[in-house]
């Protein structure tokens, strides 16, 4: 029996918009007394379940706006649902987008161990994984340089290399495969494959590459207008999403 790593069930999410589209708080609070407020609810996701076994790497389509990163999000806990719960068995590690959990003024090497403190790891362990995070970002002598001199996709190799690095139990990724030389990207599939095949790493990951869903996943999960369309074996999901892409379906 698969275990099960990551259980989302009956998750809606709502965000509350401002449709007057007030630039200071001056003009807030004057459309508030006057009454001219105009708050609309944008429901990002409805009733959204699905489970997601131990090891295996499941991938999110959708067009944009479909509600692909709001669950991501919701799983990692950086948002809390307005309705519904998830479970995750486990140390979860998000790239939800360049950046984040870094400080731009110190250097690559700094931020391994500030990332990971993060993160939730021991300075122990990140000493003991440094050389090997630095190793595997083939960053060179940049990493000692501070991240305001990154490129993009030296962000993405320094994040990608502390989240494989350190083996999490649950793997989020966000369109940051996408990010970077060619020669990159794949050494960044293949440790996702050694991820999931030698440690169980379980993966979740949004992409707009089809053929890379196709290669990677074992479950492809189509989101539409923040419902779940469909979900299943990942060729076919890939290849009925492409068919509505096309004016085919």
């Amino acid at each position: 029996m698969p275990q099960t790593m990551v259980e989302v069930s009956h998750i809606t999410m709502d965000f509350r918009m401002d449709k007057n589209r007030t630039t200071n708080l001056k003009e807030f609070v004057v459309n508030a007394l006057s009454g001219k407020t105009n708050i609309e609810m944008f429901h990002a996701l409805d009733n959204v379940s699905f489970t997601v076994d131990k090891g295996s790497i499941v991938g999110l389509i959708g067009h944009n706006g479909a509600g692909k990163s709001t669950i991501l999000k919701i799983i990692s806990g950086i948002y809390k649902p307005t309705k519904g719960a998830v479970r995750v068995g486990g140390r979860i590690v998000p790239m939800l987008e360049l950046g984040s959990g870094f400080d731009a003024e110190l250097t690559g090497r700094e931020n391994i161990l500030l990332n990971g403190a993060i993160l939730g790891y021991s300075k122990e362990f990140l000493y003991g994984k440094l050389e090997e995070i630095i190793a595997y970002s083939e960053l060179g002598d940049f990493i000692h340089m501070p991240l305001k001199t990154y490129s993009s996709g030296m962000l993405a190799r320094l994040a990608f290399s502390i989240a494989t690095v350190v083996e999490p139990d649950v793997l989020i990724v966000d369109e940051i495969l996408s990010v970077g030389d060619e020669h990159f990207q794949r050494k960044s599939r293949k440790r996702m494959v050694e991820l999931m095949t030698s440690s169980g790493t379980t993966v979740l990951f949004v992409s707009h590459n089809l053929q890379q869903l196709r290669q990677m996943c074992d479950k492809v999960i189509w989101l539409d207008h923040g419902k779940v369309r469909a979900m299943g074996e990942a060729a076919w999901i890939c290849d009925e999403y492409e068919k509505e892409a096309s004016g085919k379906a």
